[in-house]
């Protein structure tokens, strides 16, 4: 068999200040830079995305891939109207030649484009309209994805994530693969759904916690009991577009079989309505909690700065938490082992690298940026600190998530402001990966506290450190209760949280 692959990752939170352009995807940050051709399957083949897993199945199969653009860029506000017409550009040209036998697409299943409220399904209807209506074309999806019904009625197949952090991308794309083999094979497939009737919390929707563990143990169950093949896609729920929120879909030969499953999945979601909950603590409640805490234990207490979550549209420079742990002294009373990662400010990272380490400098840190609910974050922190640490930002990772990739964040340095380390960058990337504190001579496991700007992807690799994990509320554009978000367009019969 012959495979068209291609790739298009964004995840769209239309209440964050700013927008995936062009240089976003050709800077990738936590991706991959864009990639066209054979440079595509060089640089991806190894990782542990999607497109990475697929492509090693298809090699074990022996098809013949046809590799034309991979694409993706930090979550953010809204992808630019430029560059997604680059990306689907870019594939409808290389489709246009031909020569293939099907389809498959690494899509996020959660971007909005300035002109389109629903991008993956726009790109999946271009692509039908050069392909044809029967050509098996089979996409995978992130768990977060906002599964439309354009995106169910074009696409032959879907599979996504079942883990959050996602440690199953790759196993994503190899399922991918064994449903486009069997469609090729000349398997005929009916496709169900429902749409759940509320949001999902990002923090809440972590699959090492109930109930979120429990939907996924069932939906393996339905799947075998049934003979089908279902996907439990929990949604972002921070895209204000009528069809944002979760949806499950299921495929296979029977309809009736489908059905029966996607409704007892969907109907478990709903019965448990009342445990997808929040646990959520201001900033010096968070702080002062982790104090006790530390004093006591001997792994470090991990703090999750959610709300300026980089992987779900925030930019990684807000100031609240840093504001929160440096009033309460947590670095006097523990000097070099309480640390802060990543904050992203390119200015602050280049002057303390080209300072380089030993120097003394006065630096303004952070910005204080739109939240969703009116009004500022936190003002900027001016300090004096000691550069201890300087990186070209080139960080090669290992972790549970993101085996085999490489972050490249620019010049990059670890300052000391009152014994806190403070992790600059010059690229904004979501701290889910050991290798992002030790790049800069932060041994994360000796720690008394690390402040983590992130939600959940850091439970894969700080879960088995961490001592105890508390979720800070400090200001910033990503809402931890999706509630809270000046909603306009999604429709009345969805609630804002369970």
């Amino acid at each position: 068999m012959r495979v068209f692959v291609a790739g298009f990752q964004h995840e769209t939170n239309t209440f964050a200040p700013t927008k995936a352009d062009w240089a976003a995807f050709q800077a990738g940050a936590g991706y991959p830079a864009v990639s066209r051709g054979e440079a595509m399957l060089e640089l991806i083949g190894p990782s542990s995305l999607p497109m990475g897993g697929f492509i090693r199945s298809a090699r074990e199969r022996g098809w013949t891939l046809l590799p034309s653009i991979w694409a993706g860029a930090s979550p953010s506000a809204h992808v630019t109207k430029d560059a997604f017409e680059r990306i689907s550009a870019a594939a409808i040209e290389d489709l246009q030649r031909g020569g293939f036998d099907a389809v498959y697409l690494d899509l996020h299943g959660a971007a909005v484009a300035e002109h389109l409220d629903d991008a993956e399904g726009e790109l999946l209807a271009r692509i039908r309209e050069v392909i044809g209506p029967q050509m098996p074309l089979v996409a995978s999806l992130d768990l977060h994805a906002n599964v439309t019904e354009r995106m169910l009625r074009l696409a032959t197949a879907m599979t996504a994530f079942r883990t959050y952090p996602h440690v199953d991308m790759a196993e994503t794309g190899m399922r991918a693969a064994a449903m486009l083999a069997a469609l090729h094979a000349g398997a005929h497939w009916s496709t169900r759904h429902l749409r759940i009737p509320f949001l999902l919390p990002l923090n809440a929707q972590c699959t090492l916690m109930e109930p979120a563990a429990s939907v996924m143990t069932r939906l393996a169950a339905l799947e075998a009991q049934h003979g089908v093949m279902l996907s439990c896609a929990m949604g972002f729920p921070a895209a204000d577009f009528p069809e944002c929120g979760p949806v499950v879909f299921g495929h296979g030969p029977d309809a009736d079989a489908v059905q029966l499953a996607v409704n007892a999945l969907a109907e478990q979601i709903v019965a448990q309505r009342a445990q997808w909950s929040l646990d959520l603590r201001a900033p010096r409640e968070a702080v002062n909690e982790a104090l006790a805490l530390a004093e006591q234990s001997e792994g470090p207490v991990v703090i999750a700065d959610t709300q300026d979550n980089p992987g779900a549209g925030g930019d990684a420079n807000t100031t609240g938490m840093l504001h929160a742990v440096l009033a309460a002294g947590a670095g006097q009373r523990w000097p070099g082992r309480v640390a802060l990662g990543l904050l992203h400010d390119a200015q602050a990272a280049a002057t303390a690298s080209a300072g380089g380490p030993g120097a003394l400098l006065e630096l303004r840190l952070g910005q204080a940026v739109p939240t969703y609910a009116g009004g500022l974050s936190d003002p900027p922190l001016r300090c004096r600190c000691v550069v201890r640490a300087v990186s070209d930002g080139v960080v090669p990772l290992h972790g549970p998530m993101t085996a085999g990739s490489t972050a490249r964040l620019g010049p990059s340095a670890c300052v000391d402001i009152d014994g806190v380390l403070v992790l600059i960058t010059s690229a904004k990337c979501q701290m889910l990966d050991l290798d992002l504190y030790r790049f800069l001579g932060v041994q994360p496991e000796r720690m008394k506290i690390l402040v983590n700007k992130s939600s959940v992807h850091f439970r894969a690799a700080f879960g088995p450190i961490a001592s105890h994990i508390l979720v800070a509320k400090a200001p910033g554009p990503m809402a931890a209760d999706p509630a809270d978000l000046p909603w306009r367009r999604l429709p009345s019969q969805i609630a804002r949280r369970p």
